[in-house]
């Protein structure tokens, strides 16, 4: 169980894409998501998990994606969903795959009225761990270490709950430039 200690990134709660953030990390086997709460306090964490894919056709394992992940949604009611871009693979078709598993986990979201943000791999480990090319163990370990887990979460869920930090610090970032061009005028 994970301990209720808040990142030391401080957030306002109207910060521009705060609140409630899921995270998604597609796979056409497993999806991973996780769900983080911003708070004049920092972020939380609130829960975390991966969707199963069943050995089947894509076009159930699709299904399955659409309707798990919006039980989830339903549930958690998130302002915010962050999800990973899609990058461009070796393999063409497992890139088209993925990006079909994504595709389910946005239209998901969208169904439900909800904003959909999206980031690079590159920029959700440079937020997490501090550079780019981080590897998953390294993802893992900071994700359980900034949201005081008792344990790792699975790659997946690690993966997802690192694009919410993403977008936390990335409101962060915004809301501080807003505020500097408010109180001191156009920077240019």
């Amino acid at each position: 169980m994970a301990s209720r200690r808040a990142l030391r990134v401080r957030i306002s709660a109207d910060a521009a894409g705060a609140g409630r953030m899921l995270g998604i990390d597609p796979g056409s086997r497993v999806t991973g998501f996780g769900v983080l709460e911003s708070h004049a306090r920092g972020v939380s964490y609130v829960e975390h998990g991966c969707v199963r894919l069943p050995d089947a056709g894509l076009s159930e394992r699709l299904g399955v994606i659409y309707t798990q992940l919006g039980a989830v949604m339903d549930r958690c009611r998130p302002d915010v969903v962050v999800i990973e871009k899609v990058f461009m693979a070796r393999n063409a078709q497992s890139a088209l795959v993925l990006g079909q598993a994504r595709g389910a986990a946005v239209v998901a979201a969208v169904s439900r009225g909800l904003e959909v943000v999206e980031y690079s791999a590159l920029q959700v480990k440079q937020a997490v761990v501090g550079r780019g090319r981080a590897d998953k163990r390294q993802v893992q370990h900071m994700v359980q270490a900034l949201l005081g887990l008792a344990k790792a979460p699975s790659a997946d869920a690690a993966d997802a709950l690192a694009c919410a930090i993403c977008h936390a610090h990335h409101a962060v970032g915004a809301m501080r430039f807003e505020r500097g061009v408010t109180r001191g005028g156009q920077r240019g």
